[in-house]
């Protein structure tokens, strides 16, 4: 891994079939550049959170990832409603989805809290009406 690794993936709003595609695609190609199984399980995670929640609450959106030899960075953006409370998001089990998403087994309310728990730095950007870009970043 000596130079930095970008790809880019895009998320379908609504699609409950494909969500999680990008965050497998990611764990298998990091398992291919053998980073170490503990490091590829907190990407995995943190990034299949952030997925379902474009899925969910955002309309879709871009994931970009960079992969270096120091770390993984994934860079997720939507243009959904963006997030009217940071602070109450992060609260283990606040959801808004709605009960046919719950009925579906998501919106646990985990997501975010889990983007942060499984990520070394989070910082999320977000705009009423314009859309939220997180990003995360995990040190190899």
């Amino acid at each position: 891994m000596d130079d930095t690794i970008k790809i880019d993936y895009t998320v379908s709003p609504d699609d409950f079939t494909r969500a999680g595609e990008a965050s497998s695609d990611l764990k298998n190609m990091l398992k291919q550049l053998n980073v170490a199984p503990d490091i590829v399980r907190r990407i995995a995670i943190a990034m299949y959170e952030g997925e379902i929640n474009m899925v969910i609450h955002a309309n879709g959106g871009t994931i970009t990832v960079f992969i270096s030899t120091s770390q993984v960075k994934m860079i997720l953006k939507d243009s959904g409603p963006g997030i009217p409370d940071i602070e109450k998001a992060m609260e283990a089990g606040y959801s808004t989805a709605p009960d046919n998403i719950r009925s579906l087994g998501f919106g646990a309310g985990m997501g975010l809290p889990n983007m942060k728990k499984y990520s070394d730095d989070m910082h999320i950007e977000t705009e009423l009406g314009v859309g939220t870009t997180v990003t995360m970043t995990v040190n190899l």
